[in-house]
């Protein structure tokens, strides 16, 4: 069976470049406008724009397509947040310079890129071996015509991370499976539990999970509508499903049972440091951060349990600037890091769970666990949580903006003492300024 030693592995400075604002490398090229380019010896180099953990400045993965393929050198960039990474984005596709050669793209925006920026991005539609993706993975970004603008990294099934000894000292089961059992079906009960947790926990200081706008999010992507329909319009004031998260989200903000630390933002890292909360609503691709950030003092006390639902919350993508002055090489590069061999090594390194139907139906995937997370079988529980993943999931054109609003509206209750309708107005008039 294969483990997970360690999820995180630091490759060329990677903390010290996510702290770096997102700005133009040095560039190779003759006044093109990307970073990469071909010098006088013939060496090309390849710039990457990246964010978060996506595996590839973490693993040996550049260093080995480096040695396989001799003249080519690869500099990559990562931003830790991915909205400053996507706003600086923006701003170097509206001004047509400093864009890398390759950009990685999250979900969230891939309508976006879609429908306003696919003339900026190279057509994969005709690169072969590229058929081993799940099927509506590469149609989150393709064009109507059918152009395939950037390769599918990994997709984001649910599940929840949570402390056993915290669980324990709190007189709740410790197992997986019993865990699981207790909100099997119903992220009602995953409150409910919370509720039980906060009563009887001997530690007054430690809350139930970190922050509602995971629980949310969670509930929203298990269905295929979100915040638009299928003909681009804005939904999420009579879809259900959203009314639905949004009313128990709110619920477990005004509780007192969330810690108020948002998934992603400056204080989260050291809630997980100092252990602050007893569970996180986790898609895959979150173990790394929270194993690192946590630390090795904190190995086996966390642990993994099946969600009540599924749903799929976030996934990337690798796209080639059209411009770039090594558009080719950079298209073999992205078709080299995303195919099946590679998905798979980053899954078992790191726990990014693979976009490759070919990749998922291994045994490298199948039979992971991470020995972090107490041994979680990995492979088989986000496995299991993928199969669950509504096969058409409609996106919308500010997606990700959409969601940061209920994020920053549900923290207004967490934070502010708002009341649920006070922060569903402020998430509407944001909401309304951003899709202008």
């Amino acid at each position: 069976m294969g483990t997970i030693r360690k999820l995180f592995r630091s490759r060329r400075g990677a903390a010290v470049a996510a702290a770096l604002p997102l700005v133009m490398l040095a560039s190779c090229s003759t006044g093109g406008s990307t970073g990469g380019g071909r010098a006088d010896d013939g060496t090309v180099t390849i710039t990457m724009g990246l964010f978060g953990v996506m595996g590839f400045e973490e693993t040996d993965l550049l260093e080995r397509y480096e040695e396989e393929n001799p003249g080519i050198r690869i500099e990559a960039e990562v931003a830790g947040d991915e909205q400053t990474y996507y706003t600086a984005l923006q701003t170097h596709l509206a001004a047509g310079s400093g864009l890398k050669d390759i950009q990685g793209i999250e979900i969230g925006r891939a309508k976006e890129i879609v429908d306003t920026q696919a003339e900026a991005f190279a057509d994969f539609s005709q690169t072969p071996g590229t058929d081993h993706f799940l099927p509506w993975k590469l149609n989150q970004l393709s064009t109507p015509d059918g152009q395939v603008l950037g390769l599918g990294t990994d997709i984001g099934p649910m599940a929840v991370c949570y402390r056993r000894d915290m669980f324990e000292a709190a007189g709740l089961p410790t197992d997986r499976e019993e865990v699981a059992a207790l909100w099997e079906g119903d992220w009602g009960a995953y409150v409910e539990v919370g509720e039980e947790f906060m009563a009887n926990s001997p530690d007054p200081d430690l809350s139930y999970m970190d922050s509602s706008t995971g629980l949310f999010n969670a509930m929203v992507y298990g269905s295929s509508e979100q915040f638009y329909d299928a003909e681009g319009e804005l939904i999420y004031q009579e879809n259900p499903v959203v009314l639905e998260a949004w009313e128990l989200a709110a619920e477990a903000a005004g509780s007192g049972m969330t810690a108020a630390l948002r998934q992603y933002q400056p204080e989260w890292d050291p809630g997980l440091a100092n252990s602050t909360f007893a569970t996180a609503v986790c898609p895959a691709w979150m173990l790394a951060h929270i194993s690192e950030k946590a630390g090795e003092a904190n190995a086996g006390n966390w642990d993994i349990a099946r969600a009540p639902q599924g749903a799929n919350w976030g996934g990337s993508f690798l796209s080639v600037v059209e411009e770039s002055p090594v558009r080719d090489e950079a298209m073999d590069l992205v078709a080299w890091l995303t195919a099946p061999e590679q998905q798979q090594y980053i899954f078992e390194q790191l726990g990014n769970f693979p976009s490759s139907t070919e990749a998922i139906e291994s045994e490298a995937v199948t039979s992971t666990s991470s020995a972090y997370f107490n041994d979680a079988p990995i492979g088989e529980i986000f496995g299991a949580a993928a199969q669950e993943i509504p096969d058409e999931q409609v996106l919308g054109r500010k997606d990700g903006t959409i969601k940061d609003a209920f994020g920053q509206g549900l923290q207004r209750i967490e934070s502010q003492g708002d009341t649920p309708d006070e922060a569903w107005r402020a998430t509407e008039e944001n909401i309304a300024r951003a899709v202008e």
